[in-house]
């Protein structure tokens, strides 16, 4: 699988190789790793922007605090910030 995109200005292409046991087509695949990688970068953003995973919240907290944390994502997207960290810069200096 190839990742094409930019970062810094710079554009980057990677290639990315997967060994597995399981039986199936290269196109299901494929929609399989794309779909978990899709997970994984959106708990991405919330660890390095959110520190989701330092917190330590028990009980009902914890699923309150990951209501809320998506919805301030969610926010910050329907506003138009293509970044994270933008979005939550101009708001946090915009209280």
């Amino acid at each position: 699988m190839a990742a094409v995109g930019t970062r810094d200005g710079k554009t980057f292409r990677q290639t990315h190789f997967f060994l597995t046991s399981l039986r199936t087509t290269p196109e299901a695949l494929l929609q399989l790793v794309r779909d978990r990688w899709s997970i994984e970068s959106w708990h991405w953003i919330r660890d390095t922007q959110l520190h989701e995973d330092a917190h330590r919240y028990r009980g009902n907290g914890a699923g309150a605090m990951a209501t809320l944390r998506t919805a301030a994502l969610n926010l910050l997207r329907l506003g138009g910030f293509q970044s994270i960290r933008s979005g939550m810069q101009a708001v946090c200096h915009d209280i």
